[in-house]
């Protein structure tokens, strides 16, 4: 009844009560706009907006020329691929990308041979720029190189702007590019010399998989191979290797990466094991004028650190899967990202040799997936200001945004716990999955802006960007 009544009126004379002072309202600053430091777990919840920003903006097909009218292999590849039934296709998409550390350049090799650089601007211009379109495909490269064998790896030189490296895996040499000559010739080849193990220098296994540049020096280059050993080139003294890092003989190495204090080289296998070497014993010792070899500082195997999460024992058949990618988060130093052949992605925590986040995705079996498309080589990326892993699905025409955060509340942590979820006042980012025009084989994440770039098995290049639409005046 309370609600009905009526305050009575006042007699005349009597005064009326001055009105209560207005209420303040709380204080609603956050702490980013006082101190101008931007908190983790900030920068982690906002990161929701990030993630459902996403989506495709723009694709770039290979269609481009060498010596004038003459098509490339990777366009003639894909037109082989598309005119024959699928038991005659042939091996093509972009196996590997990169951008340079200052994100002006975009470089991308496919399996067909072709080694392109792309002028990023150029890209983004093309469909927010005012023309909003190229007016030819094949004048949207900085350059193009068409090779006769298949490349597999390509890195930045990170104290050469204008250097590339980049591999085959039908070869044990490292072919070094500069962007500034306008030459399809390498200015640099490197080779493996002479093994301390030749018994494993022998056959397809002595070609190269993966190349690795340190950021403190830009005359080393290491490479992984197939033969159970990581190389070393010192480029200032031979075109050879003077050094080898070496693990048990039947390893087979996918991929190399060196630590982020550039001590330490980290090294995964086929065999669904992680090798880890301390280069600092060698750097002032006799072990890079010669070729000894550096001791391991310690190997783990992802299958058995998987093992040892409960949870997950419980709901699967844990077995061992060749790891196909691994790479440092730039926002969180210890955490080493892996991808494995099954579609498994996780993190590595570098100080204690953890597992501690995981992501699986549906089986390919339940997706009806062509499991030839299942085994190709997946490569993919951190962005650079938040702990969002990037990959490409083995199941759709997609990419995963996954969140792996360094704490339990990230939703891949193997701790998280979901019914804590719901209490949550700021809830943070979740996993996302951003269907695309066309299957992912690698990623590249711009340093500098929220932008990725997916190579696909079709050696196309996708655009995924912050969508933006236009504002319309209602009055108009």
């Amino acid at each position: 009844m309370d609600k009905f009544l009526v305050a009575a009126t006042p007699h005349s004379g009597e005064e009326l009560a001055p009105p209560p002072p207005p209420r303040r309202h709380r204080w609603r600053r956050i702490a980013v706009e006082l101190d101008g430091r931007i908190d983790a777990r900030f920068r982690h919840r906002e990161s929701r907006l990030l993630l459902d920003s996403f989506a495709e903006i723009g694709a770039f097909d290979h269609k481009y020329y060498v010596h004038g009218e003459e098509r490339c292999g990777t366009y003639l590849d894909r037109m082989v691929n598309a005119s024959t039934m699928d038991f005659h296709q042939v091996r093509e998409g972009i196996s590997a990308m990169e951008f340079d550390k200052k994100g002006i350049y975009l470089a991308s090799v496919t399996l067909s041979g072709c080694l392109t650089v792309h002028d990023f601007e150029i890209l983004y211009c093309s469909k927010y720029g005012p023309s909003c379109s190229l007016q030819d495909d094949s004048s949207n490269y900085l350059l193009h190189i068409s090779n006769p064998m298949p490349l597999n790896a390509v890195r930045w030189n990170p104290g050469n702007q204008d250097e590339i490296a980049c591999t085959s895996s039908q070869s044990d040499k490292v072919l070094l590019f500069d962007i500034g000559y306008v030459s399809s010739a390498p200015t640099e080849v490197l080779q493996k010399g002479k093994s301390k193990f030749p018994a494993l220098y022998s056959g397809s296994r002595k070609s190269l998989s993966d190349i690795a540049f340190t950021s403190d020096d830009k005359s080393r280059i290491f490479a992984s191979g197939l033969d159970g050993a990581v190389y070393m080139w010192d480029r200032r003294s031979s075109k050879t290797h003077c050094l080898e890092l070496m693990s048990s003989p039947e390893s087979q190495f996918n991929t190399v990466k060196p630590g982020v204090d550039n001590r330490t080289m980290f090294g995964a296998t086929k065999n669904g094991t992680i090798h880890i070497w301390d280069l600092r014993g060698g750097r002032a010792s006799a072990a890079f004028q010669s070729h000894n070899e550096v001791q391991q500082l310690a190997s783990v195997k992802v299958s058995t650190l998987l093992g040892k999460i409960a949870s997950l024992k419980e709901q699967t058949n844990i077995v061992s899967s060749p790891i196909l990618s691994i790479d440092f988060n730039p926002s969180c130093s210890y955490q080493l990202g892996f991808h494995l052949d099954d579609g498994w992605s996780g993190v590595l925590n570098v100080t204690n040799l953890s597992v501690t986040h995981l992501h699986c995705p549906p089986p390919a079996w339940l997706e009806g997936t062509d499991l030839v498309l299942q085994k190709q080589l997946r490569k993919p990326t951190w962005l650079p200001t938040s702990s969002i892993y990037a990959v490409g699905s083995s199941s759709y025409d997609g990419i995963y945004l996954l969140d792996f955060h360094p704490d339990m509340s990230s939703a891949c942590h193997v701790d998280y716990r979901e019914e804590t979820r719901g209490f949550e006042e700021n809830q943070p980012a979740e996993n996302k999955f951003v269907p695309l025009s066309q299957r992912v084989l690698s990623c590249a994440a711009h340093p500098l802006s929220h932008t990725i770039i997916a190579g696909t098995q079709f050696s196309s290049l996708l655009m995924l960007s912050q969508k933006q639409e236009a504002i319309r005046n209602p009055e108009s």
